[in-house]
Protein backbone atom coordinates (compact mmCIF):
# COMPACT_ATOMS: atom_id res chain seq x y z
CA UNK A 1 0.00 0.00 0.00
CA UNK A 2 1.04 3.37 -0.72
CA UNK A 3 0.03 7.18 -0.62
CA UNK A 4 -1.10 8.81 -3.91
CA UNK A 5 0.42 11.76 -4.65
CA UNK A 6 -2.93 13.98 -4.43
CA UNK A 7 -3.40 13.06 -1.09
CA UNK A 8 -6.03 10.61 -1.92
CA UNK A 9 -5.19 8.54 0.78
CA UNK A 10 -4.25 4.46 0.74
CA UNK A 11 -3.68 3.36 -3.11
CA UNK A 12 -3.13 -0.27 -4.21
CA UNK A 13 -1.55 0.62 -8.05
CA UNK A 14 1.53 0.40 -8.67
CA UNK A 15 3.71 3.83 -8.69
CA UNK A 16 1.28 6.95 -8.76
CA UNK A 17 -1.13 5.03 -9.61
CA UNK A 18 -4.39 4.49 -7.13
CA UNK A 19 -5.67 1.49 -8.65
CA UNK A 20 -5.10 -0.70 -11.07
CA UNK A 21 -7.54 -0.30 -13.47
CA UNK A 22 -6.53 3.49 -13.36
CA UNK A 23 -2.90 2.04 -14.24
CA UNK A 24 -4.08 0.10 -17.36
CA UNK A 25 -6.76 3.12 -18.58
CA UNK A 26 -3.29 5.35 -18.44
CA UNK A 27 -1.83 2.57 -20.21
CA UNK A 28 -4.15 2.24 -23.09
CA UNK A 29 -4.67 6.07 -23.70
CA UNK A 30 -0.72 6.17 -23.91
CA UNK A 31 -0.88 3.41 -26.61
CA UNK A 32 -3.06 4.98 -28.61
CA UNK A 33 -1.75 8.59 -28.51
CA UNK A 34 1.76 7.19 -29.11
CA UNK A 35 0.40 5.43 -32.28
CA UNK A 36 -1.27 8.51 -32.89
CA UNK A 37 1.61 10.92 -32.41
CA UNK A 38 4.21 8.22 -34.73
CA UNK A 39 1.98 7.67 -37.79
CA UNK A 40 1.60 11.94 -37.62
CA UNK A 41 4.67 12.22 -36.95
CA UNK A 42 5.86 10.10 -39.91
CA UNK A 43 3.54 11.16 -42.03
CA UNK A 44 4.35 14.95 -41.69
CA UNK A 45 8.26 14.37 -42.65
CA UNK A 46 7.59 12.12 -45.10
CA UNK A 47 5.27 13.33 -46.85
CA UNK A 48 5.26 17.27 -46.23
CA UNK A 49 8.99 17.80 -45.94
CA UNK A 50 9.73 15.25 -48.22
CA UNK A 51 12.45 13.88 -46.25
CA UNK A 52 14.67 10.12 -45.92
CA UNK A 53 12.91 7.11 -44.70
CA UNK A 54 15.42 7.57 -41.42
CA UNK A 55 14.56 11.48 -40.80
CA UNK A 56 10.54 9.95 -40.97
CA UNK A 57 11.10 6.86 -38.73
CA UNK A 58 13.40 9.29 -35.73
CA UNK A 59 9.85 11.74 -36.36
CA UNK A 60 7.74 8.59 -35.44
CA UNK A 61 9.90 7.14 -32.44
CA UNK A 62 9.45 10.50 -30.91
CA UNK A 63 5.72 10.55 -31.64
CA UNK A 64 5.16 7.78 -29.91
CA UNK A 65 7.25 8.85 -26.80
CA UNK A 66 5.26 11.78 -26.98
CA UNK A 67 2.38 9.40 -26.40
CA UNK A 68 3.88 7.92 -23.88
CA UNK A 69 4.15 11.05 -21.73
CA UNK A 70 0.06 10.22 -20.56
CA UNK A 71 1.42 7.82 -18.21
CA UNK A 72 2.55 10.10 -15.81
CA UNK A 73 -0.61 12.29 -16.73
CA UNK A 74 -1.94 12.14 -13.13
CA UNK A 75 1.71 12.18 -11.67
CA UNK A 76 2.89 15.64 -13.49
CA UNK A 77 -0.24 16.71 -14.83
CA UNK A 78 1.66 19.51 -16.98
CA UNK A 79 4.48 17.21 -18.78
CA UNK A 80 2.03 15.76 -21.54
CA UNK A 81 0.32 19.15 -22.00
CA UNK A 82 3.97 21.08 -22.93
CA UNK A 83 4.60 18.16 -25.23
CA UNK A 84 1.67 18.21 -27.02
CA UNK A 85 1.73 21.78 -27.31
CA UNK A 86 5.15 21.11 -29.20
CA UNK A 87 3.69 18.68 -31.73
CA UNK A 88 -0.10 19.86 -32.07
CA UNK A 89 1.87 22.84 -34.55
CA UNK A 90 2.78 19.66 -36.89
CA UNK A 91 -0.92 18.74 -37.28
CA UNK A 92 -0.66 15.60 -35.08
CA UNK A 93 -1.26 15.02 -31.10
CA UNK A 94 -5.04 15.54 -30.82
CA UNK A 95 -5.57 12.64 -28.79
CA UNK A 96 -2.36 13.73 -26.29
CA UNK A 97 -3.54 17.27 -26.57
CA UNK A 98 -7.36 16.50 -25.21
CA UNK A 99 -6.49 13.98 -22.65
CA UNK A 100 -3.52 16.04 -21.30
CA UNK A 101 -6.00 18.87 -21.44
CA UNK A 102 -8.31 17.47 -19.06
CA UNK A 103 -6.40 15.78 -17.11
CA UNK A 104 -4.65 19.27 -15.70
CA UNK A 105 -8.28 20.72 -15.28
CA UNK A 106 -9.18 17.74 -13.38
CA UNK A 107 -6.04 17.30 -11.05
CA UNK A 108 -4.66 20.65 -10.17
CA UNK A 109 -6.94 22.42 -7.75
CA UNK A 110 -9.08 25.69 -9.33
CA UNK A 111 -8.27 27.91 -6.30
CA UNK A 112 -4.63 27.70 -6.54
CA UNK A 113 -3.66 27.12 -9.60
CA UNK A 114 -5.74 28.88 -11.82
CA UNK A 115 -3.09 30.81 -13.70
CA UNK A 116 -1.18 27.80 -14.88
CA UNK A 117 -4.39 26.06 -16.16
CA UNK A 118 -5.55 28.93 -17.63
CA UNK A 119 -2.32 30.07 -19.90
CA UNK A 120 -1.85 26.30 -20.49
CA UNK A 121 -5.15 26.09 -22.36
CA UNK A 122 -5.02 29.74 -23.63
CA UNK A 123 -1.67 28.85 -25.49
CA UNK A 124 -3.65 25.37 -26.46
CA UNK A 125 -6.56 27.15 -27.79
CA UNK A 126 -4.30 29.49 -29.90
CA UNK A 127 -1.45 26.75 -30.97
CA UNK A 128 -4.77 24.50 -32.28
CA UNK A 129 -6.31 27.51 -33.66
CA UNK A 130 -3.30 28.01 -36.05
CA UNK A 131 -3.47 24.58 -36.96
CA UNK A 132 -6.60 24.48 -38.31
CA UNK A 133 -6.35 27.62 -39.95
CA UNK A 134 -2.84 26.61 -41.30
CA UNK A 135 -4.87 22.97 -42.55
CA UNK A 136 -8.06 24.75 -44.12
CA UNK A 137 -5.91 27.71 -45.69
CA UNK A 138 -3.51 25.76 -47.17
CA UNK A 139 -2.82 25.95 -51.32
CA UNK A 140 -5.24 23.77 -53.33
CA UNK A 141 -5.18 23.23 -57.07
CA UNK A 142 -6.56 25.63 -59.11
CA UNK A 143 -9.66 24.04 -60.11
CA UNK A 144 -10.54 22.88 -56.45
CA UNK A 145 -9.77 26.93 -55.07
CA UNK A 146 -12.98 28.29 -57.08
CA UNK A 147 -14.82 26.13 -54.64
CA UNK A 148 -13.79 26.66 -51.12
CA UNK A 149 -16.34 29.22 -49.12
CA UNK A 150 -14.99 32.40 -48.38
CA UNK A 151 -12.20 33.12 -46.40
CA UNK A 152 -14.16 34.84 -43.04
CA UNK A 153 -15.84 31.26 -42.54
CA UNK A 154 -12.44 29.08 -43.16
CA UNK A 155 -11.95 31.33 -40.03
CA UNK A 156 -15.13 30.68 -37.91
CA UNK A 157 -14.16 26.75 -39.05
CA UNK A 158 -10.55 27.10 -37.38
CA UNK A 159 -12.10 28.33 -34.55
CA UNK A 160 -14.65 26.11 -34.00
CA UNK A 161 -12.20 23.03 -34.56
CA UNK A 162 -10.05 24.82 -31.85
CA UNK A 163 -12.44 25.60 -29.13
CA UNK A 164 -13.74 22.24 -29.73
CA UNK A 165 -10.50 20.58 -29.49
CA UNK A 166 -9.82 22.49 -25.61
CA UNK A 167 -12.79 23.73 -24.04
CA UNK A 168 -14.72 20.54 -23.63
CA UNK A 169 -11.54 18.57 -22.22
CA UNK A 170 -10.74 22.08 -20.03
CA UNK A 171 -14.33 22.55 -18.40
CA UNK A 172 -15.24 18.84 -18.02
CA UNK A 173 -11.71 18.44 -16.05
CA UNK A 174 -12.82 21.26 -13.97
CA UNK A 175 -16.55 19.67 -12.98
CA UNK A 176 -14.74 16.20 -12.78
CA UNK A 177 -12.57 17.87 -10.36
CA UNK A 178 -14.46 19.78 -8.21
CA UNK A 179 -16.73 16.97 -7.66
CA UNK A 180 -14.06 15.03 -6.65
CA UNK A 181 -12.97 16.89 -4.65
CA UNK A 182 -16.47 17.65 -3.03
CA UNK A 183 -16.52 13.76 -2.62
CA UNK A 184 -13.36 13.83 -0.76
CA UNK A 185 -14.71 16.50 1.61
CA UNK A 186 -17.85 15.09 2.31
CA UNK A 187 -16.13 11.82 3.13
CA UNK A 188 -13.51 13.61 5.40
CA UNK A 189 -17.00 15.49 6.72
CA UNK A 190 -19.17 11.94 7.18
CA UNK A 191 -15.60 10.39 9.06
CA UNK A 192 -15.20 13.39 11.39
CA UNK A 193 -19.08 13.06 12.06
CA UNK A 194 -18.75 9.18 12.49
CA UNK A 195 -15.84 10.22 14.98
CA UNK A 196 -17.95 12.59 16.61
CA UNK A 197 -20.49 10.12 16.89
CA UNK A 198 -18.70 7.97 18.22
CA UNK A 199 -17.06 9.74 20.91
CA UNK A 200 -20.91 11.68 22.03
CA UNK A 201 -22.10 7.55 22.51
CA UNK A 202 -18.82 6.98 24.80
CA UNK A 203 -19.89 9.99 26.35
CA UNK A 204 -23.33 8.97 27.04
CA UNK A 205 -22.24 5.50 27.86
CA UNK A 206 -20.02 7.10 30.80
CA UNK A 207 -22.48 9.66 31.93
CA UNK A 208 -25.39 6.62 32.73
CA UNK A 209 -22.99 4.43 34.21
CA UNK A 210 -21.98 7.39 36.35
CA UNK A 211 -25.43 8.04 36.92
CA UNK A 212 -26.30 4.65 37.93
CA UNK A 213 -23.21 4.59 40.37
CA UNK A 214 -24.94 7.64 41.58
CA UNK A 215 -28.25 5.74 42.04
CA UNK A 216 -27.39 3.08 43.22
CA UNK A 217 -25.19 4.89 45.85
CA UNK A 218 -28.08 7.05 46.41
CA UNK A 219 -30.52 4.15 47.08
CA UNK A 220 -27.58 2.30 49.25
CA UNK A 221 -27.73 5.69 51.11
CA UNK A 222 -31.44 5.35 51.40
CA UNK A 223 -31.90 2.11 52.66
CA UNK A 224 -28.88 2.78 55.18
CA UNK A 225 -30.75 5.62 56.64
CA UNK A 226 -34.26 3.69 56.78
CA UNK A 227 -33.18 0.65 58.07
CA UNK A 228 -29.62 1.78 60.41
CA UNK A 229 -32.13 3.73 62.75
CA UNK A 230 -35.12 2.10 62.91
CA UNK A 231 -33.61 -1.51 63.44
CA UNK A 232 -31.28 0.51 66.07
CA UNK A 233 -34.13 1.80 68.12
CA UNK A 234 -35.74 -1.77 68.01
CA UNK A 235 -32.65 -3.50 69.19
CA UNK A 236 -32.34 -0.76 72.22
CA UNK A 237 -36.13 -1.45 72.91
CA UNK A 238 -35.01 -4.90 72.56
CA UNK A 239 -32.20 -4.92 74.94
CA UNK A 240 -34.55 -2.19 77.72
CA UNK A 241 -37.16 -4.99 77.28
CA UNK A 242 -35.02 -8.25 78.23
CA UNK A 243 -34.36 -6.64 81.72
CA UNK A 244 -37.75 -4.81 82.44
CA UNK A 245 -39.93 -7.38 81.21
CA UNK A 246 -40.11 -9.63 84.77
CA UNK A 247 -40.05 -5.99 86.87
CA UNK A 248 -42.29 -3.75 85.08
CA UNK A 249 -44.80 -5.72 82.73
CA UNK A 250 -46.29 -1.79 81.95
CA UNK A 251 -43.02 -0.56 80.91
CA UNK A 252 -42.09 -3.95 78.81
CA UNK A 253 -45.53 -3.85 76.98
CA UNK A 254 -44.90 0.24 76.48
CA UNK A 255 -41.32 -0.83 74.78
CA UNK A 256 -42.95 -3.73 72.90
CA UNK A 257 -45.80 -1.90 71.06
CA UNK A 258 -43.38 0.86 70.44
CA UNK A 259 -40.87 -2.13 68.81
CA UNK A 260 -44.05 -3.17 66.54
CA UNK A 261 -44.18 0.58 65.24
CA UNK A 262 -40.93 1.27 64.76
CA UNK A 263 -41.08 -1.84 62.75
CA UNK A 264 -43.96 -1.18 60.58
CA UNK A 265 -42.38 2.38 60.00
CA UNK A 266 -39.57 0.41 58.66
CA UNK A 267 -41.55 -1.94 56.63
CA UNK A 268 -43.30 1.28 55.25
CA UNK A 269 -40.43 3.06 54.24
CA UNK A 270 -38.37 0.06 52.74
CA UNK A 271 -41.88 -0.97 50.83
CA UNK A 272 -42.04 2.61 49.39
CA UNK A 273 -38.10 2.47 48.21
CA UNK A 274 -38.85 -1.00 47.01
CA UNK A 275 -41.73 -0.27 45.22
CA UNK A 276 -39.74 2.97 43.46
CA UNK A 277 -37.16 0.87 42.20
CA UNK A 278 -40.08 -1.05 40.40
CA UNK A 279 -40.77 2.14 38.30
CA UNK A 280 -39.25 3.72 35.27
CA UNK A 281 -37.98 6.79 36.86
CA UNK A 282 -36.05 5.73 40.16
CA UNK A 283 -35.23 9.44 41.14
CA UNK A 284 -37.61 9.89 43.70
CA UNK A 285 -36.62 7.00 45.77
CA UNK A 286 -37.55 7.57 49.53
CA UNK A 287 -38.37 11.44 49.20
CA UNK A 288 -41.63 11.27 50.91
CA UNK A 289 -40.73 10.75 54.28
CA UNK A 290 -38.57 13.25 56.43
CA UNK A 291 -39.37 16.15 57.40
CA UNK A 292 -38.30 19.24 59.60
CA UNK A 293 -41.83 18.91 60.49
CA UNK A 294 -40.99 15.19 61.88
CA UNK A 295 -38.04 15.96 63.84
CA UNK A 296 -40.06 15.97 67.37
CA UNK A 297 -41.98 12.61 66.23
CA UNK A 298 -38.08 11.31 65.64
CA UNK A 299 -36.79 12.70 69.39
CA UNK A 300 -39.40 11.31 70.62
CA UNK A 301 -38.98 7.83 69.16
CA UNK A 302 -35.22 7.89 71.28
CA UNK A 303 -36.57 9.35 73.93
CA UNK A 304 -39.02 6.43 74.55
CA UNK A 305 -35.81 4.05 73.61
CA UNK A 306 -34.34 5.44 77.10
CA UNK A 307 -32.12 8.51 75.52
CA UNK A 308 -31.90 11.55 77.54
CA UNK A 309 -32.56 14.10 74.01
CA UNK A 310 -34.46 17.36 73.73
CA UNK A 311 -34.93 19.62 70.89
CA UNK A 312 -34.22 22.97 70.88
CA UNK A 313 -35.64 24.85 67.71
CA UNK A 314 -34.33 28.71 67.24
CA UNK A 315 -35.41 31.57 64.53
CA UNK A 316 -38.21 32.00 62.11
CA UNK A 317 -39.53 28.80 60.83
CA UNK A 318 -39.64 29.20 56.57
CA UNK A 319 -40.48 26.62 54.07
CA UNK A 320 -37.58 24.86 52.25
CA UNK A 321 -37.27 22.51 49.45
CA UNK A 322 -38.41 19.17 50.24
CA UNK A 323 -34.73 17.81 49.49
CA UNK A 324 -33.32 20.31 51.77
CA UNK A 325 -35.18 19.02 54.86
CA UNK A 326 -35.23 15.27 54.24
CA UNK A 327 -31.57 15.90 54.04
CA UNK A 328 -31.91 17.88 57.73
CA UNK A 329 -33.66 14.73 58.95
CA UNK A 330 -31.63 12.29 57.46
CA UNK A 331 -28.81 14.46 59.44
CA UNK A 332 -30.54 14.66 62.88
CA UNK A 333 -31.46 10.72 62.89
CA UNK A 334 -27.85 9.59 61.90
CA UNK A 335 -26.67 11.66 64.53
CA UNK A 336 -29.24 9.81 67.14
CA UNK A 337 -28.53 6.69 65.62
CA UNK A 338 -24.54 7.07 66.51
CA UNK A 339 -25.61 8.40 69.64
CA UNK A 340 -27.33 5.18 70.29
CA UNK A 341 -24.44 2.83 69.47
CA UNK A 342 -21.63 4.89 70.95
CA UNK A 343 -22.70 7.12 73.64
CA UNK A 344 -25.30 4.74 75.91
CA UNK A 345 -26.54 6.90 78.73
CA UNK A 346 -25.15 10.43 77.52
CA UNK A 347 -27.99 13.32 77.57
CA UNK A 348 -28.04 14.51 74.10
CA UNK A 349 -29.42 17.15 72.19
CA UNK A 350 -30.50 18.18 68.77
CA UNK A 351 -30.46 22.15 67.88
CA UNK A 352 -32.31 23.20 64.80
CA UNK A 353 -31.92 27.01 64.28
CA UNK A 354 -33.02 28.85 61.08
CA UNK A 355 -31.06 31.16 59.91
CA UNK A 356 -31.48 34.10 56.99
CA UNK A 357 -29.76 31.85 54.21
CA UNK A 358 -30.68 28.46 55.57
CA UNK A 359 -31.15 26.52 58.45
CA UNK A 360 -28.37 24.88 60.81
CA UNK A 361 -28.93 21.23 62.26
CA UNK A 362 -26.54 19.77 65.07
CA UNK A 363 -26.60 16.63 66.94
CA UNK A 364 -24.51 16.98 70.19
CA UNK A 365 -24.50 14.36 72.73
CA UNK A 366 -22.51 14.89 76.58
CA UNK A 367 -20.10 12.18 77.69
CA UNK A 368 -21.29 8.60 78.34
CA UNK A 369 -21.98 7.87 82.09
CA UNK A 370 -22.87 4.44 83.65
CA UNK A 371 -24.20 2.82 80.88
CA UNK A 372 -22.41 0.98 78.31
CA UNK A 373 -22.60 1.75 74.52
CA UNK A 374 -25.46 -0.43 72.79
CA UNK A 375 -23.48 -3.17 70.74
CA UNK A 376 -24.66 -2.51 67.50
CA UNK A 377 -23.41 -3.16 63.39
CA UNK A 378 -21.75 -0.40 61.59
CA UNK A 379 -21.16 -0.33 57.85
CA UNK A 380 -19.29 3.22 58.09
CA UNK A 381 -21.05 4.78 55.99
CA UNK A 382 -23.40 6.72 57.41
CA UNK A 383 -21.42 10.07 57.96
CA UNK A 384 -20.12 9.95 54.25
CA UNK A 385 -23.65 9.26 53.03
CA UNK A 386 -24.57 12.52 55.05
CA UNK A 387 -21.60 14.45 54.02
CA UNK A 388 -22.23 13.42 50.65
CA UNK A 389 -26.69 14.43 50.95
CA UNK A 390 -25.42 18.21 52.70
CA UNK A 391 -22.27 18.72 49.80
CA UNK A 392 -24.90 18.01 47.26
CA UNK A 393 -27.31 21.14 48.75
CA UNK A 394 -24.00 23.26 48.77
CA UNK A 395 -24.21 23.06 52.06
CA UNK A 396 -21.28 21.93 54.86
CA UNK A 397 -21.13 19.33 57.00
CA UNK A 398 -18.74 18.38 60.22
CA UNK A 399 -18.69 15.59 62.57
CA UNK A 400 -16.32 14.44 65.31
CA UNK A 401 -15.53 14.29 69.36
CA UNK A 402 -16.00 17.37 71.29
CA UNK A 403 -12.99 18.65 73.81
CA UNK A 404 -15.13 16.90 76.48
CA UNK A 405 -15.13 13.72 75.06
CA UNK A 406 -18.46 14.03 73.88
Amino acid sequence: MSESPGGGGPVSGPWWWRRRRSAALDVTLAVVAGVECAFGAYDTVHTRLHSGGSAAVAAAVLGALAGVTLLVRRRWPAVPVVVALVFVPGLFGVVLLVVSLYTLAATWEWASRRRRVVALSALALAESFGMALFAVLSPVPAPAASQLPPVWMLVVLAALVAVGLTVPPVVTGLYVGARRRLVESLKDRAYGLEAELDLLAEQASERARRARLEERTRIAREMHDVVAHRVSLMVVHASALERVVAKDPAKAQASARLMGEVGRQALDELREILGVLRMAEPAAVAEGHGGLAELPVLVEQSRAAGMAVTLTVSGDRRPYRGEAEQTAYRVVQEGLTNAHKHAGGAGVAVLLAFVPNGFRVAVVNDSPRGAEPVALPSGGNGLVGMRERVHALGGSFTAGPEPDAG
